[in-house]
């Protein structure tokens, strides 16, 4: 049965949509890992309307990304001082008792930039520029600007051919890596991880019209994306604990448990780079447009 690239993906955005707006009541209440959940779906459904846009008209989607993008960012500086306060708290516990003062001072400055990045959160869903895209957010599903054309082709085809480029582009990132100069391969790796989440994103769209090999496929990404996630965590870690040493310094203080933590973090980072070359051995594959069609 033939089945319209247009309403398939507007049926697959209808999850992320969901997640989206639904998590917004527990933003506001400030419930455990709200503010993560409203970022990742913002950020899943900004990426997918990148990877499929071809299939809408341009201006309005580009202006759906950019107040997606947007959102994302005020959730990220929340989310982020969120993630590093929890592994600070960890990190600290590992400390010899007379120096777990120094370690708390870093996890309550987390909290305290979580609490501040959270009101800002807040302001913005209470204002007018939130509010509009919630609009047009709920419109995309009743009213989506499709593309007549793209819209009405086979959706295994159109499904697939962003599969395709999202899965070339990250082959190519990799291959890239071993050739990086070493001052550039943390950001590389990081650009790696935003590519390797990409396709996890857009083959996640894809899993109602490519069934098995696309779920496959955004498993291995995942993975792919985790590892790389972890590495970047440890190293904003590190640098923000070396932020404060060097104030620290300044100040005349005894920057040892700065030091300790931050070894701990950089062997972190070292940890989760072992990871890295299974995780990218998917992508030693060719892409094949009938392999996705299951």
């Amino acid at each position: 049965m033939r089945t319209a690239a247009g309403p398939a993906l507007v049926a697959a955005l209808a999850d992320d949509l969901d997640r989206l707006l639904s998590a917004e009541p527990d933003v506001r209440a400030d419930r455990p890992d709200s503010v993560h959940s409203m970022r990742v779906a913002t950020r899943r459904l900004r990426s997918v309307l990148r990877s499929y846009r071809k299939v809408f008209h341009d201006k309005p989607i580009g202006e759906i990304r950019d107040e997606l993008r947007w959102l994302a960012g005020l959730l990220g500086v929340a989310r982020d001082a969120e993630v590093r306060a929890e592994r600070f708290a960890a990190l600290t516990e590992e400390q010899p008792t007379e120096q777990r003062r120094i370690g708390r001072r870093l996890v309550s400055a987390e909290r305290a930039k979580y609490t501040r990045a959270h009101k800002a959160v807040l302001r913005a869903l209470d204002g007018d520029r939130y509010a509009n895209l919630r609009e047009r957010l709920t419109q995309l599903r009743s009213d989506p600007p499709l593309h007549k054309k793209r819209a009405k082709a086979e959706a295994a085809d159109i499904f697939s051919a962003v599969l395709r480029k999202d899965f070339r582009r990250l082959r190519t990132m990799v291959r890239a890596e071993p050739e990086v100069p070493e001052t550039d391969r943390v950001e590389h790796l990081h650009e790696i991880r935003k590519a390797a989440k990409r396709l996890r994103y857009s083959s996640d769209a894809a899993i109602g019209v490519l069934n098995g090999p696309a779920e496959e496929l955004a498993r291995n990404a995942k993975k792919l994306q985790s590892v790389l996630g972890d590495h970047r965590d440890a190293i904003e870690a590190v640098a923000m604990i070396q932020t404060r040493a060097a104030a620290a310094r300044t100040r005349g203080a005894e920057t040892d448990v700065y030091d300790a933590l931050s070894m701990s973090e950089a062997a972190a980072a070292r940890k989760a780079l072992e990871n890295y070359p299974v995780a990218a051995e998917f992508l030693q594959t060719k892409y094949r447009h009938r392999d996705m069609l299951g």
